[in-house]
């Protein structure tokens, strides 16, 4: 790998961890759930975009490394795979909440 290489993909937006200081205790308001989901979403339509931007440059034959788009994509994908599995969690416990009875 060139140095050019590893500036380009260092250049690339990442994907911010979740650190047990982004998640508050039982006690926390649904505002901040909200405002949680509402980030996670803001942060994949970055990615998703990132990677549109990077496949319309290889299209084009401006992108230089194949491979920054590869990375893009992937990223993009599993992002997208765990939105949705997180999605599908929610959807989950909110209708088994729903079954119990009062």
């Amino acid at each position: 790998m060139t140095v050019s290489a590893v500036g380009a993909v260092s250049a690339l937006p990442a994907i911010a961890p979740i650190t047990t200081s982004d998640v508050t205790g039982p006690s926390s308001s649904g505002a901040d759930f909200g405002a949680m989901v509402a980030q996670g979403l803001q942060r994949l339509q970055q990615v998703q975009q990132t990677a549109d931007d990077l496949a319309v440059q290889a299209a084009t034959g401006r992108l230089t490394d194949v491979h920054d788009y590869m990375i893009a994509a992937t990223e993009a994908s599993l992002a997208t795979s765990l939105t949705v599995a997180v999605r599908n969690k929610a959807l989950e416990s909110f209708n088994e909440i729903m079954r119990m009875q009062a």
